[in-house]
């Protein structure tokens, strides 16, 4: 059965105020620095992956609420699903943590709606551990892999955070053989964890 994992991430910069920075020597060592003021900059985004294909992502303006994810669930979420074939889209079952935002009823309800007896996550109708961050991709591989990609270099506005996410999503999503094997490993992953008792299980990889 199709999966799609779905996942929100909070991604951060701060530019800092190096004004106590210090160099020592015993010579002059005209030594020079960049300093800006302290500020910190953020994005939500949102991926999804569903087989060999990156889904998204989508960066969200606002703050991430239970009315700003039921708005995207209902308004965004089915043109991001446009390209899978519609019969994948009717049987594939959607997965997302236990985030407080995907918990209001209204999400709830609209999850019930769309995909009855087919999604995943706090509240849902198949149960799911609470805390698995092993056991998604999204967890194990994309956002670490987007972040190596997205941090390389500094980053020192919030437009170009929101630039480096976008590139970093295109370069994974021309790797689809790489995004196969991650969903691939879930089931390796789950028969690990349900050999360990729920326990650690990544040194078993």
């Amino acid at each position: 059965m199709p999966f799609v994992f779905s996942h929100v991430e909070y991604c951060e910069c701060c530019v800092n105020n190096s004004r106590n920075v210090h160099t020592w020597s015993l010579e002059n060592p005209h030594e020079t620095s960049i300093t800006n003021f302290q500020r910190r900059f953020s994005v939500n985004v949102w991926c999804g992956v569903l087989g060999n294909r990156l889904i998204g992502p989508l960066v969200f303006d606002h703050n991430l609420t239970g009315n700003t994810y039921e708005a995207f669930l209902r308004n965004e979420l089915p043109g991001l699903l446009e390209d899978i074939p519609l019969m994948i889209r009717s049987q594939m079952y959607f997965q997302h943590h236990g985030a407080p935002p995907y918990y209001t009823r209204h999400v709830r309800e609209y999850l019930n709606e769309s995909f009855p007896k087919r999604w995943l996550g706090r509240g849902g109708p198949v149960a799911w551990p609470p805390r698995s961050p092993d056991l998604t991709p999204l967890d194990y591989y994309l956002w670490g892999h987007m972040k190596t990609l997205v941090y390389e270099t500094k980053v020192d506005t919030r437009a170009a955070l929101r630039d480096r996410i976008f590139a970093a999503a295109e370069h994974i999503r021309n790797h689809p053989v790489n995004i196969a094997s991650a969903t691939q490993s879930l089931l390796m992953r789950a028969e690990n964890c349900i050999a360990t008792g729920g326990g650690h299980f990544e040194q078993l990889l």
